[in-house]
Parts: C-alpha cells; structure tokens; sequence
C-alpha cells in the first residue's frame, strides 16, 4: 500500500493519544517504517533520532538482538496463559530477578500490563491491607499536585494534570494534593523553615507553621548551601515539606497512603527535585504509619542514572510501582512490588475472604516476561549501568551552552534525562501563555532535523535510551540547538 493510501486510512480509521487530529486535516504524521538502535526510519528511508524513548520505554535501543532472541525462543513454548491459580517459567524467573535487584524488603512481584494498573494495584493493595489490619479509618490517599500516574479513572484522581483530566472532574474521588517540590519556582523565600523534632515515632515530626505560598518568581533566597543526601547541594531546607508535615500532623491516622514520582515528576512537567526531599517525605510519613508508593513507571530501569531513582535517597517504598522500560520497550508489561508483611494481610483461608480480587487478562504474559528477562541480561552483558556516568558527563557538557538562549529559563537534568523549560520572560519566570503552543513549531522544527521532539507544553526534553553514545549525544544536542536557537521556531520570540 502506498504512503499516501495509507495516511488516507489513517485519517479516516485512526484515532491517536493524546493528539488534536485536527492538526493532521491536511497533514500527514510522520510514517514510521521500521527502527534500528536509537533510530527511527520512515517509507523514504529518512531517520530521526528517537530522542524520547518512543515515551520514555525504549531502553537499550530498538529491535536488540539479545531481547528478540529472548522473544522468539518463549514464542516457540508458550504465547500466553492466565496467570489465576497457573504459573509459567518466565514470569517465575522475572520475579526472582526483579526481588534480587530492588531494595531488601520487596519481596512480592503482582504483575499487571500498563503503568496505570501498576499505581492503581498499589492503591488498592494500600487500602485492602489497612482494612484487614485492624485500622479501616486508614482510606485517605495523598499525592502531588502535578505528579502523573496515569489515565485511569484511579490514578487520575490522585494528583495528575488539570489541563488532560479536567473533562473528568465529576468522575474523580477526592484525594489530598500537595504543592510539587519545583525548585525552579521554588516557594522557599516565602516558607518558615520545617521544624524537625526526634520522638518515639523517629523519622520527622511537625511544628507550627504559616501556609505556603504561591511559589515566587524570585526564587530561592541566597543563604548558605547546605548538604543533602550523598553530597546533594540544597538551595534551601526543603520548607516545601511543611504542607504535607501539617497534613499528616492534622489527618495522619486517617491516611492509607502517599504515591509519588521518585525524583521527576516526569508528565507533569519534567519537575526533577532534590534526593533529600525524597528522603525526609519518607521519614515523615514512616513516623505516622502512612504507606509508601513509589510510581517508577517512567523512571526504573537506569533513567535517572542509578537503577530505580529511589537508591540515589536510600528509601524503600511499601510499593513499587514498574512498568515501560521492564521489557525495555519491546513489550507492554507492568509490575506491583510489595513486602512479606503486605502481603500476609491477603493470606488466609478461602473463606476469610482476605483475597486480592484483582488480575488482567494478560497479567505476567510469558512474551513481555521474557522481553524483560532479555532486557535485564542486556543490561548484564553490556554494563549498562556502568557506561552511564561518561555518558551523563558528555550530555551536560553538550547542554550547558542552552542556558545562553534568552528564551531558556531553566536547564536540569537527571541521569540521561534532560528539560529546558522555556520561558516569555526570563527574569520574572514568566511562562509563555498555553495558547502560544510554543512546543508545536518546535516538534515540527525537529522532524526537519531528523528529530523526534515532544514538548510538554513549554518543556523540551530529552529522555534518551541508554544505549546512546557520546558521539550520538553531540549529534542529538547539535540538532537540538539548531532547533532552539532559530527564534523563527520559538513562539513570540
């Protein structure tokens, strides 16, 4: 079928996520054909560099030998069977290896197909537990505003973005939602400093404190620089913890759980935070009893430049939340990780009714096992992990030279992970308007460089596979600044 056939029948059949089809009346998307390593090729031939990750999922580049070996062997045995009261070698071996790699204390493996169900897994687990455990009051959930965890009508209810889940408003439960730890408009000037205080409960306690304010376009005040986790250079205390060291002071006993994105709140805006907040939102809520979920979804598997983000704070969640990279993108595939004391409020006789009642049709699918089996013996047999360092060196010395562009607010950067929020004015912080649509000139931009860029609103990003060289960083980066520094690409610029 010819190309133009094709977009024809796209038109008329397709329907894309999170795209306006009204964009693509009178223009065709890009065509993808096949795709090697970090690349992508069109019918023409031409590549682009998937500088995204085909969304944040492909992690040792396309079509790896090693994973399709992996594939095709389990394909030849067994395509699929339900996983209710049956079991399979891969999904057996996917769990052992998973227990292995993530802290000590996760030693459950609940395997779902998406990250959404993953979260919602955790949720549901949070509050069956607490209504087996002798404490029912325990049914208030917390998240972050602006934190992602995905469509479902569940995890939109807990924190997401206004500007996707707003239609569904009336669907959603309520939930307590906090201010993101957002260091580039950081509230910290206007916020008294967290009273920590030892007790028996350990970890962190409250003091009083005012309310917080909208966050400042100033900034950070300028004061000394203290030390976080592992060396971690602060600009402040982490006075943003107050509103929830208050929550938790006021409705502690009352709550189930908190879920949260370790280190990035990656779809609600690339926010990348301080390992040391990471750590103390943990030791604030262990002092209360609240659970922990982690949602590494998009952030597992090597992204933030150490295997899951929560080592880089040295916290084990009640939850652990994975999906995307753990088949290293070839195959969807998600898992719920829990401990032996979770899950021991589930076992008991048939007919206590203590059951999980929950399960997918394709839940721990011996394909996506094996996929993640091939991808975790890539990272094995290559030293993924080891590489990274060099590599995260080169992409910040490629990147520095964007903090000259008067349109670039702000520059960070986490693992092989990298944002550049793009601001109408650069002193004040102000954000170009939503309706500028700065990102679609830049996406489009992009294309014509042989890049797949996907702004989120004023964010351009970089989520790289882990395989990418230096040399190909240098590539992306160059490409990238022909995009960014042409103001004709940038809205009002």
């Amino acid at each position: 079928m010819n190309d133009d056939c094709l977009m024809q029948q796209d038109r008329n059949f397709l329907w894309h996520p999170f795209t306006q089809m009204h964009d693509y009346a009178h223009r065709d998307l890009l065509l993808v054909d096949r795709a090697q390593g970090i690349r992508l090729y069109d019918r023409q031939g031409r590549e682009y560099f998937d500088t995204i990750s085909s969304w944040w999922c492909i992690v040792h580049g396309h079509s790896h030998p090693t994973m399709q070996h992996y594939v095709r062997e389990q394909l030849a045995r067994l395509d699929q069977v339900l996983l209710a009261g049956i079991s399979h070698e891969p999904a057996i071996r996917l769990a052992a290896k998973l227990v292995e790699l993530t802290p000590p204390g996760l030693s459950k493996v609940f395997y779902s197909d998406n990250g959404s169900t993953a979260c919602e897994v955790a949720v549901k687990m949070s509050l069956q537990y607490w209504q087996q455990s002798g404490q029912p009051q325990r049914r208030e959930l917390v998240a972050l505003e602006r934190g992602y965890h995905g469509d479902t009508i569940g995890t939109m209810s807990l924190g997401g973005v206004p500007e996707f889940h707003q239609a569904f408003a009336h669907l959603m439960f309520p939930s307590h939602r906090l201010p993101p730890p957002n260091c580039y408009r950081c509230p910290a000037g206007q916020l008294p400093p967290l009273k920590i205080a030892g007790g028996a409960g350990a970890g962190l306690a409250t003091g009083e404190a005012d309310s917080p304010a909208p966050p400042s376009a100033a900034g950070a005040p300028d004061r000394d620089e203290p030390f976080g986790v592992a060396g971690e250079v602060l600009r402040c205390d982490c006075q943003c913890l107050e509103p929830l060291a208050q929550l938790l002071a006021a409705e502690g006993e009352r709550i189930a759980a908190l879920i949260l994105e370790p280190r990035i709140l990656a779809a609600g805006g690339m926010i990348i935070y301080p390992a040391t907040w990471l750590r103390r939102a943990a030791e604030l809520t262990r002092s209360y009893g609240v659970h922990l979920i982690f949602d590494e979804v998009a952030v597992g598997f090597g992204r933030s430049g150490t295997m899951f983000a929560l080592e880089s704070a040295g916290v084990t969640p009640d939850f652990l939340c994975l999906s995307k990279g753990l088949t290293g993108g070839m195959l969807p595939m998600a898992v719920t990780m829990t401990s032996d004391e979770i899950y021991q409020a589930f076992y008991g006789e048939y007919g206590e009714n203590r059951t999980f009642f929950h399960g997918h049709t394709f839940s721990g699918n011996p394909l996506a096992a094996a996929a993640a089996l091939g991808s975790l013996a890539v990272f094995a047999q290559e030293q993924t992990m080891a590489g990274l360092p060099a590599k995260m060196a080169h992409l910040d010395r490629c990147l520095e030279r964007f903090k000259e562009l008067p349109w670039v607010g702000d520059l960070r950067r986490l693992g092989m992970i990298a944002a550049l929020e793009l601001v109408e004015d650069r002193a004040t912080k102000r954000p170009y308007p939503a309706s500028r649509r700065v990102g679609w000139p830049i996406f489009l931009a992009g294309l014509e460089q042989g890049l797949l860029l996907r702004p989120l609103g004023n964010i351009v990003y970089l989520w790289l596979p882990l395989s990418t060289t230096r040399e190909e960083i240098s590539t992306i980066t160059e490409k990238m600044w022909q995009v960014l520094s042409n103001p004709a690409n940038i809205a009002g610029a």
